[in-house]
């Protein structure tokens, strides 16, 4: 189920992305790929069935959630959510109506030639999505990591379980940053004027961009295949 999440979102996001429709395009495409991910885990843990095994006694030690979790992993992908509310709220303040009248879907700036509107920008219209898919996916990954962790079991069983919903989240958070940042960099780079604030602003969304897309491909691995990173628990 894992697997055909992630197929799933593909495949989403391929036809949203790629929609004759001009609304619709890779901003709202990677959140969409992010909770078909995210539901594919959800769903595969509601269809598993650990088996029941011998009976045992043992002492009652209550499971933390914390306790469960890849620390670094999870500290990255904490740290990168932060960078992506930051950067939708920057988006969100500085949007303006594009050619066509719509708001909060161009940036407009004004230089010696001229005000630039350049277009798309991840404004409001398209932040909604990205922050709602964050939410939802969130919600279900602290239900599913709850679950995951009261759960009896073996202890490599839970930590393959807590890493593939943590790979999934990661995925949800990861993708959309990547599409904001590059959106962001495309119009940026697009600037006639801004002088060294350009060359910053550039260098922090390139920067952004290539470590939310590298993070992304570490969470797909740790999502789809989370025996291979047991052994590498911080």
């Amino acid at each position: 189920m894992r697997w055909a999440g992630a197929a799933t979102g593909l495949t989403v996001n391929a036809l949203v992305s790629f929609s004759p429709e001009s609304d619709v395009d890779l901003l709202y495409g990677f959140p969409v790929f992010g909770l078909c991910v995210m539901g594919g885990v959800f769903a595969a843990d509601a269809i598993a069935r650990p088996s029941p095994g011998r009976l045992r006694v043992a002492e009652v030690v209550p499971r933390r959630i914390r306790d469960q979790l890849p620390r670094f992993l999870t500290a990255v992908l904490a740290t990168q959510a932060g960078v992506l509310l930051v950067l939708l709220i920057v988006a969100a303040t500085t949007g303006s109506a594009d050619a066509d009248g719509r708001s909060g879907r161009a940036l407009s700036v004004a230089c010696p030639e001229g005000t630039q509107l350049l277009s798309p920008w991840p404004g409001p219209h398209y932040a909604w999505p990205a922050l709602g898919g964050l939410a939802l996916g969130t919600v279900a990954c602290a239900l599913l990591l709850r679950r995951v962790t009261a759960r009896c079991g073996s202890d490599d069983q839970r930590r393959t379980n807590v890493r593939a919903a943590v790979g999934a989240w990661g995925v949800l958070v990861t993708a959309p940053l990547f599409a904001v940042s590059l959106t962001m960099g495309v119009v940026v780079l697009s600037l006639s004027c801004a002088g060294g604030m350009k060359d910053v602003a550039l260098w922090g969304l390139a920067v952004t961009a290539l470590t939310s897309a590298l993070t992304a491909c570490h969470c797909l691995g740790v999502l789809l295949l989370p025996q291979a990173y047991i052994k590498g628990r911080p």
